[in-house]
This record gives C-alpha cells, sequence and structure tokens, in this order.
C-alpha cells in the first residue's frame, strides 16, 4: 500500500465513515477540501501516469475539479472539466448522459469541441468509481473527438473494475 493510500485510509478512519458502499469524505475530500491531501493524492497518480505521454486531464463537474486540476500541473499539461449544463457560450460540443447514484439524477456531460482535439493522449480522473456511469459518458465523449483514453484513476474505486488505478479500493477500506 502506498504512502498516499495509508494516508488517506487513516483519514477516513479518523474523519470520515464508511457506510456499506457509502462512505462519507465531507471534511476533507469533496466539501471541505485539504489541499495537502489533495496534493499527496495527485503526486501518486501523477507519478504512476508520468511516463504515458498524457496530453489532457479530463473530469466532471464537480468533485474531481480540485484532483484534475493537481494531477494536470504535475504533468505539465491542461485539464478540462465536462459541464452538467450546457453554457450559452459553448458553441459545438460532445455530449454523453451520465447517472448520478449519488444524487440519484440523470445529467448530460457537454465538453466543447475547441478544448477536446482528434488524437489526443488524455487521462480521466475523478474522486470516486462507483457504477462507472461517468467514467462511461467520458468514454463516449473522447471516442466522439476521436482522441485517445490512455488510462482512469480515481481516489476511491467502489466498483469491481481493476483497469482503473485507484488509491483505495472498497475492499481495503473494508478490512
Amino acid at each position: 500500500m502506498s504512502y498516499a493510500s495509508q494516508t488517506l485510509l487513516e483519514r477516513i478512519k479518523r474523519e470520515g465513515s464508511i457506510d456499506g458502499d457509502v462512505i462519507k469524505v465531507d471534511r476533507f475530500l469533496n466539501h471541505m477540501v485539504d489541499p495537502q491531501l489533495i496534493d499527496l493524492l495527485a503526486t501518486d497518480i501523477a507519478t504512476y501516469y508520468a511516463e504515458k505521454s498524457i496530453e489532457k486531464v479530463l473530469t466532471a463537474e464537480t468533485s474531481g475539479i480540485m484532483l484534475a486540476q493537481a494531477v494536470a500541473g504535475m504533468l505539465g499539461v491542461s485539464f478540462v472539466y465536462a459541464k452538467k449544463k450546457l453554457p450559452l457560450t459553448m458553441g459545438p460540443h460532445y455530449a454523453a448522459a451520465s447517472y448520478s447514484y449519488t444524487k440519484k439524477e440523470s445529467t448530460t456531460l457537454y465538453i466543447a469541441k475547441e478544448v477536446l482535439r482528434p488524437r489526443e493522449r488524455v487521462l480521466f480522473i475523478d474522486d470516486f468509481l462507483a457504477k462507472g456511469s461517468t467514467l462511461k459518458a467520458i468514454e463516449e465523449i473522447v471516442e466522439q473527438a476521436e482522441a485517445m483514453l490512455v488510462g482512469s484513476a480515481v481516489i476511491i474505486n467502489k466498483s469491481q473494475r481493476r483497469d482503473i488505478y485507484s488509491i483505495l479500493t472498497l475492499d481495503q477500506l473494508r478490512t
């Protein structure tokens, strides 16, 4: 287990809670944010992807933004967040549907065509992977853009997918 994983696990046990599949991290990750913890998690992810020639980091509004920005900064690339509402100022765009199990609502994610180009090497970042709906929408958008999804990374992976780089898995949290 990495230093980032151990630190996050200790923090969840001390200041968060786990109730089945619900992981409460409001005091340090997704409501009030500890920037030093975000930097530690971002360093772990950026180190893992350092040799993958990432050209852009993608995330979805809103909880993945802090981590995506930190990872992108460490990799020296831009990051883009998919918007959940289509702004009047956005011209041609890519779009895909997503469902939030936490918020129990469907939404559409939008990314302007001018910020995601064909053949760009993309890394997807998010806070949690539960059912994978957000990742599926991002995969669809990347495909529409004819870009390449080089990898996906999350802070906590609650799914059974093991092809996602994650700081912690639900199994690790339950031990």
